[in-house]
């Protein structure tokens, strides 16, 4: 009969409490930073989708830039955007093509003194219908 050797399974032990202190930590900071940080990338999704359903728009090439901001002030109210300012969007024409340029960043505190800022960029060529 063969004898199992015991002592080596005698040894072995799960994670220490100091371990799994740690483990909790790093997710948790990891949660809360996907927590605080993902909305401001799910509203940016938001606008570059408000803002791409424009292209080929019935009329959009002989509206000036008022009205164009106008349009998207509208997309944007529709779609749950509140806290975004349309100063940071700059229409421009050139001919037929409208040039639309987003540049913002969102600003967040996580804790204390330590907050995130996220700058988007985002930049659309467009011609109406």
């Amino acid at each position: 009969m063969k004898h199992i050797n015991l002592s080596a399974m005698g040894r072995q032990g799960g994670a220490s409490a100091l371990v799994i202190l740690i483990m909790v930590l790093f997710f948790g900071s990891l949660l809360t930073l996907l927590i605080k940080v993902g909305p401001a990338y799910m509203d940016d999704y938001t606008i570059q989708e408000a803002l791409q359903s424009l292209d080929g728009t019935e009329g959009l090439s002989q509206m000036g830039p008022a009205q164009i901001l106008t349009l998207i002030n509208k997309r944007l109210s529709v779609n749950s955007i509140r806290g975004f300012d349309t100063k940071n969007i700059s229409v421009e024409k050139d001919g037929e093509i409208v040039v639309i340029a987003v540049d913002y960043e969102v600003r967040n505190n996580i804790f204390r003194n330590i907050d995130t800022v996220v700058h988007f960029q985002h930049s659309y060529e467009m011609r109406g219908k």
